[in-house]
């Protein structure tokens, strides 16, 4: 099936055909190549401009990356990326055999800009194939100790100084998968199709006069009237308390609207979007939607992967995979998740703690914010300066009202009442993946596959599903994530067709059912923490005893 948009965006000029082990070696050479159908994309130049980070690319270097690339693009942008083609390939009934991106087994590009000279960072391991295909890593000495300076502005972590990796073509080979290519390639043909019923449907367009928010706007006005109106003509505790409830209930349902305009899922313009989410996330709740793009778009690219995915990766408090217990790198964090004393205990214990622990997630996302803001990978321009404007708006009125307040006992029940009542949007966001698959199958995997494997719906009647802002209808979410929330509905049945033809499990449950799953998860993983102490604790006292 030719990709109409595909088409329309090919340059009038002969393109040379490139064989993969040419490709390979390119990427050997430092090179940024992306499959976008049948043509190959050299991203290289463009990555750290890019929107969705420069990251996000990293983690499809070498793989056809058509679906990812088509889900989170417009038409507009499409067209642009003809002038980073740079050739074709040849496609057989399977589809493009993926090769391994090298951000897979640990390694960036280093910054001397020379050919084939990379740098570990970390120690990636689920994803690495070079001790698996038995390939040893050339090393070379670098002139110079890299700079710790530049290490810091390239956010590029731990890494081993003086020592240059240079990659062989074959060591880019995917592990052996299971998985079928010709099953895997078919989905995502139908997977297109699913996409262009969907468009014809209309449901990528946002409906109604105020983009379907109507009906939103005025329980966010309510809200704001029960926060402020109690706030300022109620002394008593209950009349604050209610007011703090009312606050942190805005605060819930506003983040449904920061998480639509980060998709670009209200006016479907980029400056505006992005406008009315930092709008709403620094100058009302003091976050950063800047952090929360930068962070949601890998974790919808490489979803559940423990390495890869930030949104699971929540040490030292949770743990939904053993493979956490090695203390793993984190490609998004560039550090290491370490499984430490004080991690142990948390997780021995984090499906007694959970609800609890989420009631203050709202801390940890301030922390997220400001680290990122005042961090080396934001750009300093004017969204920048507009967030951090927002920000310190946001600490001046709400530290103003807490300071009104009468007594410290106030001030401190309005804090936990106003950031507790926000916390059901943290249960919210979990439940979609934490009961889900966390394994790496690798790059053969299509995309709708993976997003299908890694998340759940919750079964809700359409009545109350504004309190699940419709991230309760993850699945079609994070298989067209720029479409609009109110047409989610709609989608889901297409999508629930199209998993029945291609045998795919729908994964639904309702709200407490879904819940038991999360838990089930998080106590298993406890559990099998516990037996690898007492394991370890029998093994230290029979040699004690010898």
């Amino acid at each position: 099936m030719t990709n109409p948009v595909a088409s329309s965006s090919r340059p009038k000029r002969d393109l040379p055909l490139l064989t993969r082990p040419e490709i390979a070696q390119r990427i050997c050479d430092g090179q940024q190549l992306i499959i976008l159908h049948s043509e190959v994309l050299n991203v290289s130049s463009w990555s750290i401009y890019h929107p969705g980070g420069a990251l996000a690319l990293l983690h499809f270097v070498g793989r056809d990356a058509s679906d990812e690339i088509e889900a989170y693009h417009c038409p507009e942008t499409l067209k642009r990326m003809k002038k980073f083609i740079v050739g074709k390939v040849k496609l057989d009934s399977k589809g493009w055999l993926p090769l391994t991106p090298p951000i897979a087994l640990g390694l960036i590009k280093h910054p001397n800009g020379l050919k084939n000279n990379w740098l570990k960072e970390g120690s990636v391991s689920l994803g690495s194939n070079i001790l698996q295909n038995n390939l040893p890593i050339t090393l070379g000495s670098s002139n110079e100790p890299l700079p710790s300076k530049l290490v810091d502005e390239l956010n590029i972590g731990k890494v081993e100084d003086e020592i240059i990796f240079n990659l062989k073509s074959e060591q880019l080979e995917p592990a052996i998968s299971d998985l079928d290519r010709e099953i895997e390639y078919n989905r995502s043909k139908a997977f297109q199709e699913l996409k262009k019923r969907i468009t014809d449907a209309g449901l990528f367009k946002p409906s109604g006069w105020l983009y379907g928010y109507e009906t939103e706007i005025i329980r966010y006005l309510i809200l704001a009237g029960g926060a402020w109106g109690l706030f300022f003509f109620t002394n008593g505790w209950i009349g604050q308390m209610t007011s703090a409830l009312c606050l942190g209930l805005l605060f819930q349902q506003l983040a449904f609207v920061v998480h639509d305009a980060g998709h670009k899922g209200i006016t479907t313009d980029y400056f505006w979007d992005r406008m009315i989410g930092m709008t709403v996330a620094s100058w009302i709740g003091g976050l950063s939607v800047g952090w929360w793009c930068d962070n949601h778009n890998i974790h919808h690219l490489v979803t559940n992967h423990p390495e890869h995915d930030p949104d699971i990766q929540h040490i030292p408090f949770f743990a939904i995979s053993k493979d956490f217990f090695g203390s793993l790198w984190s490609t998004y964090y560039k550090r290491v998740m370490a499984m430490d004393a004080f991690s142990k205990i948390m997780i021995s214990v984090q499906h007694k703690v959970y609800y609890v622990v989420l009631s203050l997630a709202r801390f940890n996302l301030y922390a997220n914010s400001y680290i990122y803001l005042l961090g080396p990978r934001p750009k300093r321009d004017k969204f920048w300066t507009y967030e951090l404007a927002g920000i310190a708006w946001y600490w001046f009125y709400y530290l103003s009202m807490l300071k009104s307040l009468p007594t410290w006992q106030m001030r401190l029940g309005y804090l936990l009442v106003s950031h507790i009542a926000a916390s059901p949007v943290h249960v919210q966001i979990v439940l979609s993946h934490f009961a889900c698959s966390t394994e790496d199958l690798g790059p053969t995997e299509s995309f709708p596959s993976r997003q299908l494997r890694t998340t759940m719906d919750v079964i809700c009647s359409e009545n109350i599903e504004f309190i699940h802002g419709g991230l309760h209808l993850q699945v079609t979410h994070h298989l067209f994530p720029r479409l609009p929330r109110h047409n989610l509905r709609a989608a889901s049945l297409m999508v629930k067709q199209y998993c029945e033809e291609q045998d795919i499990v729908y994964k639904e449950y309702g709200w407490m059912d879904g819940n038991k799953q999360v838990l089930g998860v998080l106590k298993d993983v406890a559990n099998q923490l516990d037996l690898l102490k007492k394991v370890a604790d029998g093994e230290i006292q029979e040699r004690m005893m010898k």
